[in-house]
Parts: C-alpha cells; sequence; structure tokens
C-alpha cells in the first residue's frame, strides 16, 4: 500500500536509514549506485556530504539530479525511493558534517567517525536535492 505524503516524508526523515543514492554514470554503463549518509526535513531538501571532486559529486554536477532510496523490513516492510533536481552545490560545513554523522552515530563512536574524517577525508560538498518524484509502499509484515 503506498504511503501518505506525509508517512513518506517522516519516513525519509527518520535517523539512521542509510541511503542508496543512484546517479547516471553514462550511456554506456549503469547508473552509479551506492550507500550513503543523507539528511532530510519534512518538506524541505534532501542533501548528502561527499568529497570534493569526488566521482559521485562529479557525476551528481554532470547529471543535475540523483535518486535516493531506503528501506526497512521490520517492523513491517516499508521503502521510500524519491528523486529530483540538484538545486545547489556548496562546500560542506563541520556542522553538517557533525549533523548527519550524529544522524547515524551516537556518542564515542560519533566522536571517533568525526575525528577520523576531519583528519583523513578532506574537503566535502554539501549537495541538496528538491524531491519532485516518490514512489512509496508499506507492504505490511510478513
Amino acid at each position: 500500500m503506498a504511503l501518505s505524503k506525509d508517512e513518506r516524508e517522516a519516513f525519509l526523515a527518520e535517523p539512521q536509514h542509510v541511503g542508496a543514492l543512484s546517479v547516471s554514470a553514462g550511456t554506456d554503463r549503469g547508473p552509479l549506485t551506492l550507500p550513503i549518509w543523507y539528511h532530510y526535513t519534512p518538506r524541505g531538501e534532501l542533501w548528502v556530504l561527499t568529497g570534493s571532486g569526488s566521482r559521485k559529486h562529479r557525476l551528481i554536477e554532470a547529471a543535475g539530479q540523483f535518486s535516493l532510496m531506503i528501506d526497512r523490513v521490520e517492523p513491517t516492510t516499508r521503502y521510500v525511493a524519491v528523486d529530483g533536481p540538484v538545486s545547489r552545490i556548496e562546500p560542506g560545513t563541520d556542522a553538517q558534517l557533525e549533523e548527519v554523522t550524529r544522524r547515524y552515530l551516537s556518542g564515542d563512536a560519533a566522536d571517533r567517525y568525526l575525528d577520523f574524517a576531519r583528519e583523513n577525508l578532506g574537503e566535502h560538498v554539501a549537495i541538496f536535492m528538491t524531491p519532485q518524484h516518490w514512489l512509496s509502499a508499506d507492504m505490511g509484515s510478513f
């Protein structure tokens, strides 16, 4: 059964769902699809952080759009997929890094990851997407 607008936006905004991001990788191969941490506020934009100049960054910038899908299997089997245009790309901030990290990790694990990211991952960009198309369903429990 399809989710209502409020249900799908609330599900997308729940913490700890790792997204599967897809972006066109050109006409001679399938899309680049990979797991990614993201942030979403209902009725707002979705954003991801990625390395500045990374393949993902370059492909998203070239395509001008991307898709993101999340799912779960408990307590019910549910998914939400969204795609839309890139609304802007800007330098990532430490506040964004902290916000998205603490969405997925807590306590010491978050602190250790933040230390690692700040020391080893280099500059990031924040890529914002305006959700335009939604697919969603909750198929109940099995």
